[in-house]
């Protein structure tokens, strides 16, 4: 225990030297480069203060969390949709293991994007198509793996000792999958702040991605670096306080090391 824990401290001091480091770094090269090129650190986190304070900057994050929540939310149900197809009908096993998941897996986000902008023009419905799409396959893949690697003798007591299958799924196939469920939602969760700025980038009206390239146009430097440190600020935050805290728990319900 006690060199568990010296282990941890070591880890953490190392980790603060490192970014004493690079900020150092960064501030000594900003003083010898324009503004425009590269901002001080400084002017950085003052200009990531005014998400806070500036009710258009709030709006634009608003808007990109509901485009991300809402392609998650879409995303994972039509993983599961086509997970659960060919469980109900075997005759679509190859359709969805060997075509569907490859073609949406190989299929560009970019493209996904034209489609969307030729479909529904410039609007938030473009850039959740677009997330949704590039998710799909996430999902499909987890949700999938899940399913096939069901405790089947679980499967099977189940039945035995009652006929409902509804009360299966419920209490035996949901468990049972709610590792791979959570899976996909850490992992789409991480994969969408990739995609949803690009998508706001071409196919938004708004958004972080939007007002990314409206600081371009404007070569706004500070804002660029600003929300793009707020991007791995708010993701990296939402993995240690909220995502790794469900994982431990999820590891010691089902055993995992």
């Amino acid at each position: 225990m006690q060199i568990e824990k010296g282990l941890k401290k070591r880890s953490a001091l190392h980790s603060a030297l490192y970014w004493l480091l690079a900020l150092g770094l960064w501030q000594i090269y900003s003083n010898f480069v324009p503004a425009y090129l590269i901002p001080s650190p400084m002017a950085v986190l003052t200009r990531l203060a005014d998400f806070l304070l500036d009710s258009e900057l709030a709006f634009a994050l608003a808007l990109s969390l509901f485009h991300v929540f809402s392609a998650i939310v879409i995303a994972f149900c039509l993983g599961g949709l086509f997970a659960f197809l060919p469980v109900v009908l075997p005759i679509t096993e190859f359709l969805v293991d060997k075509r569907l998941t490859p073609f949406l897996s190989a299929f560009s986000g970019i493209g996904w994007l034209f489609m969307a902008i030729l479909w529904f023009g410039i609007d938030s419905g473009t850039v959740i198509f677009t997330v949704a799409m590039v998710l799909t396959p996430f999902a499909i893949v987890n949700l999938r793996t899940g399913l096939l690697e069901l405790d089947r003798d679980l499967l099977e007591l189940g039945r035995s000792i009652h006929r409902s299958r509804f009360r299966e799924f419920k209490k035996i196939v949901v468990p049972m999958l709610a590792p791979y469920g959570f899976a996909t939602l850490r992992t789409s969760f991480g994969v969408s702040w990739k995609v949803v700025l690009t998508a706001e980038l071409f196919g938004g009206s708004g958004g972080m991605g939007y007002l990314l390239n409206a600081a371009r146009q404007e070569f706004d430097t500070e804002t660029i670096f600003a929300v793009i440190v707020f991007m791995v600020l708010f993701v990296a935050l939402s993995e240690m306080l909220f995502f790794r805290k469900i994982q431990a728990k999820i590891d010691a319900r089902y055993g995992h090391e």
